[in-house]
């Protein structure tokens, strides 16, 4: 019986090699199965690793069971951030996992450095091969620097305050990228001009018809333009307005708009030649001024007469019927006394 269970223990007897992340050991286990040794030997596996033969394989004696643990990589791989799970020990089995090719790339760590079961953040910028069209000249460029502006400084170009490129400067470089560069030249006029003011009516029921007098006097606005006169690469450009402000708002212009209706009766003055008056005083044109500025309109009123009268600024802005009317107010009350030469005309 002793000998005959001595056979039985050597036969269910298995030596295994287990290598845990490239670490080897020898295990001697009766498991039949690989997830028998993993959990015999304490080692905990989960969904993002790999074990080689499968967990549910099973065991002869000499089997190599392999497991590797799965990392995770935050990688910004061209600009662009992922999450990804890999198995590999090293950054640069790491890239040889994910496909990445690092010939002439830039990595944020050294290509040797291990990657522990926490993981790693990596940036990578691959190689990429650019143009520059500029001074009539192709450069190509081959680089890994993260914006177009550092790509230009490994290039040797300089850009001047004025030029301009068909891509900013803080933007990343892609594979293939064509940007050009125009030379320019040139200053800034700047010049002022006038912002015309508006004009609005408003009706006033205590003004007779016909009568408009300006309440608010309209002043125009100003604003300030900026241009740009150019030579780009060589060739002059049109004008290029840069910049416009305003200086100075304008003012509405507020004009009141009489709309009283005008009387034309005056009792004792309607059966006179009012129009032989007017014609001897001022040719029968309402608009009429003395050479001296004094008198105005068709019975030549001196401003104090007329608003004296209920007229408002001076006779010859107001309507022929609203003058003829006030002056038979005067009549009323002076008689044809302010009219000395002309005055007999009204009884012919």
């Amino acid at each position: 019986m002793l000998v005959g269970g001595t056979t039985a223990f050597v036969a269910y007897d298995k030596t295994v090699t287990l290598v845990v992340d490239g670490k080897e050991r020898t295990v001697h286990t009766f498991a039949d199965r690989v997830s028998d040794v993993l959990s015999r030997q304490d080692v905990k596996v989960g969904e993002h690793d790999i074990v080689a033969p499968g967990r549910n394989a099973k065991l002869a004696d000499g089997d190599r069971i392999a497991v590797r643990y799965g990392r995770m990589i935050t990688l910004t791989l061209d600009g662009k951030p992922q999450q990804v799970w890999v198995t590999a020990t090293s950054v640069s089995e790491a890239m040889d996992q994910l496909g990445v090719r690092t010939d002439g790339a830039f990595l944020s760590a050294s290509r040797s450095q291990p990657i522990g079961r926490e993981g790693l953040n990596l940036d990578v910028r691959t190689e990429r091969g650019i143009t520059f069209l500029v001074d009539g000249k192709q450069i190509p460029l081959r680089t890994n620097v993260a914006t177009l502006g550092e790509a230009l400084a490994q290039a040797g170009l300089t850009i001047g305050p004025q030029d301009r490129m068909s891509a900013t400067p803080d933007v990343y470089p892609t594979e293939g990228m064509t940007v050009s560069v125009l030379r320019v030249s040139g200053s800034t006029v700047t010049k002022d001009e006038k912002i015309p003011f508006e004009t609005v009516k408003q009706d006033d029921p205590t003004v007779f018809k016909g009568t408009e007098t300006v309440v608010t006097k309209g002043v125009a606005g100003l604003k300030r333009i900026t241009w740009a006169y150019e030579t780009v690469d060589g060739v002059k450009q049109n004008p290029r307005k840069v910049n416009e402000e305003t200086v100075k708002q304008p003012v509405t212009q507020i004009v009141k708009v009489g709309t009283k209706a005008m009387p034309n009766s005056v009792a004792g003055a309607d059966d006179l030649n009012w129009s032989a008056l007017a014609q001897c005083e001022a040719g029968g044109r309402a608009g009429a001024v003395d050479p001296s500025g004094t008198y105005h309109g068709l019975y030549q009123f001196d401003a104090q007469t007329w608003q004296s009268l209920g007229g408002s600024g001076v006779a010859s802005t107001a309507p022929a019927s609203e003058q003829t009317y006030r002056a038979k107010l005067l009549f009323v009350q002076r008689g044809a006394s302010p009219w000395p030469v002309c005055g007999r005309k009204l009884y012919s």
